[in-house]
């Protein structure tokens, strides 16, 4: 009798850990698109921007500083009967104290499962779901071959294709030139350096660096994007040059 007490006990127990484990389900959430790309008419960030310039057939290196504002202007259906938002750049100085003047355009489409922005006719992923730590996507997949000539001839873009962009860790505070984001999301493309630092002149080297970092409920905050090679150049004339550009931007002001 008492074997078939324990027994009974054993069955009620097992029986009870069996059915929390059915009845509990484990429900993942992530953060959607629009947390970290809000989009609405009206909305703009502001932007004090870096750019590094080669002048001089590629001999000295110059950077030019300036701000520029991003505005959501209108609302539009892509070619695919997507919607999407059309966006203006407008530029002044680095202090902002001169007139605004208009800069360009482009355009972003936030889906679902990805955002997707379109600029000088290239289509790129910026980010995508599901938003958690070291997810990776093509996020230039849409890119042609060479999607910067002929403007630069350089081998940087040879494989933009095949860069595997990787949300890097889980959002948190970001802190740059003095100004700190909340929440950020940090997008990394690639981070390569051949013979960086030059030593050597007449030796051929190059960098390839692209990351963005979006704060929640803010968007796009940071960016760095530099593409360039240094040719030594030594069977012809005029020494060693470099070919490429840099931009780095950081948010100093929005509404």
């Amino acid at each position: 009798m008492k074997n078939v007490v324990v027994y009974c006990l054993v069955f009620i127990f097992l029986s009870a850990g069996l059915s929390s484990c059915t009845d509990e389900k484990e429900t993942l959430s992530f953060a959607s698109i629009s947390d970290y790309a809000p989009l609405s008419i009206g909305k703009y960030i502001t932007y004090r921007v870096d750019s590094l310039v080669f002048t001089n057939f590629g001999r000295n290196i110059e950077i030019h500083k300036y701000q520029m504002r991003h505005v959501v202007d209108a609302q539009f259906t892509d070619g695919m009967g997507r919607p999407s938002y059309r966006i203006i750049r407008y530029i002044s100085d680095s202090t902002g104290t001169n007139p605004w003047q208009p800069d360009g355009t482009y355009y972003i489409t936030s889906l679902n499962d990805q955002l997707e922005v379109v600029e000088d006719n290239r289509r790129v992923i910026k980010l995508h779901q599901p938003i958690r730590a070291e997810f990776v996507w093509r996020g230039n997949r849409f890119l042609p071959t060479d999607p910067y000539e002929p403007l630069y001839n350089f081998s940087n873009d040879d494989a933009m294709a095949d860069w595997d962009f990787r949300i890097d860790g889980d959002p948190t505070s970001f802190t740059y030139r003095g100004n700190t984001y909340n929440n950020v999301l940090s997008i990394e493309a690639i981070d390569e350096a051949f013979n960086i630092p030059i030593i050597n002149q007449n030796v051929y080297a190059s960098r390839s660096r692209s990351v963005e970092k979006f704060s929640k409920n803010i968007g796009l905050v940071y960016r760095q994007h530099e593409l360039w090679e240094h040719q030594p150049n030594t069977g012809g004339s005029g020494g060693p040059y470099k070919v490429g550009f840099g931009i780095t931007q950081w948010m100093i002001d929005r509404n």
